[in-house]
């Protein structure tokens, strides 16, 4: 079994804007170049906590160290061709880690290999 465990959740005021119908209501595209991810209506809206590597890694830290994050928030998205432009990595720890695929800018989410599922962090992506 998978230790991604999700959850469907009711939304809460702070995400009315982007969330609407349990889906994201905008389209999701790159922080950094402004690339569309997903369409708008295209990933469902769904909290579980994973930890993801910092998208810019403190320069002074030990070598070899990874620095992480939790990160509660995110888009499942249940097939990989629902996505607009991601890249993926190599598989580290029996998951992928999605990037953008125009500016390479991760990551932005991880894409478990026991469910084949993918998930985008909404604290690494904009709304547009």
């Amino acid at each position: 079994m998978s230790e991604v465990e999700n959850s469907e959740v009711a939304v809460e005021n702070d995400q009315k804007d982007y969330v609407e119908d349990g889906k994201n209501k905008l389209n999701v595209k790159c922080k950094f170049c402004g690339s569309k991810i997903l369409d708008k209506k295209s990933a469902k809206y769904i909290t579980l906590e994973k930890d993801l590597p910092l998208m810019q890694q403190d320069n002074n830290r030990k070598e070899g160290e990874i620095q992480n994050e939790q990160i509660k928030e995110f888009y499942h998205v249940e097939n990989m061709y629902t996505f607009e432009n991601i890249g993926f990595t190599h598989t580290v720890a029996n998951c992928k880690y999605l990037s953008c695929a125009d500016c390479d800018a991760g990551p932005v989410g991880f894409y478990d290999m026991d469910t084949k599922h993918s998930y985008v962090a909404l604290s690494r992506i904009e709304h547009a």
